[in-house]
């Protein structure tokens, strides 16, 4: 068991501050609760602290702030290359991201071909949701997340200013990938999105 211990406490060592790690990292190196004891025991001494289940971080210190914590977009992003996935916001998130409402969600849901969970980080809870390839498939940096947010919304009721800004964001994106998006979209997102960029300006 001691020597799982240092293994694991030599391989957090090597890390870099700021680094994510997964419990899971360490699989094939001991028994999990082996692996569990030994982590905790690096929690203890302050060598890494707990993020999530099974997911901890190696400190950053800032000389001003102090121990910086990993948000959500870093969690997101580790969790896409430690497991070969894909995940994108969900509607609410994207409406946020690009600015369509200023409403900051304390739960934050993303869309993703890896395995269904709930991590909660402090308040905060991050659900990801399985979803179709096509959704995924979306390549525009703004198509993809407006896209995303208007199939959340209600088109009917969507105001002239939120519109406008809308229409502008749109026109922002490569025509190219626009068009690669709507291919790999509903019908009605594709008319209100066709409609609102041939909309003459009032």
């Amino acid at each position: 068991m001691e020597k799982v211990h240092t293994e694991i406490e030599k391989e957090v060592t090597s890390k870099e501050n700021g680094d994510i790690i997964f419990a899971a990292d360490f699989r094939g190196k001991g028994e999990a609760n082996t692996i569990k004891q030994a982590l905790f025991r690096l929690v203890k001494s302050g060598k890494i602290q707990r993020l999530a289940k099974g997911i901890y971080y190696k400190p950053k210190i800032d000389p001003l702030l102090g121990p910086l914590k990993p948000g959500p977009e870093e969690l997101i992003q580790a969790l896409e290359e430690k497991e070969k996935i894909r995940i994108i916001p969900g509607g609410a998130l994207a409406m946020n991201m690009l600015g369509i409402t200023t409403q900051v969600p304390t739960r934050m849901v993303y869309l993703t071909d890896g395995s269904p969970r709930t991590l909660k980080l402090g308040n905060l809870e991050i659900k990801l949701k399985t979803t179709s390839p096509k959704r995924l498939s979306r390549k525009g940096k703004i198509s993809a997340l407006l896209i995303q947010a208007l199939e959340e919304m209600d088109l009917e009721r969507i105001d002239e200013p939120t519109q406008q800004k809308l229409k502008e964001l749109l026109q922002k994106e490569n025509p190219q990938t626009l068009k690669h998006d709507l291919s790999l979209t509903s019908t009605r997102i594709n008319d209100y999105i066709y409609s609102l960029l041939n909309t003459p300006e009032q």
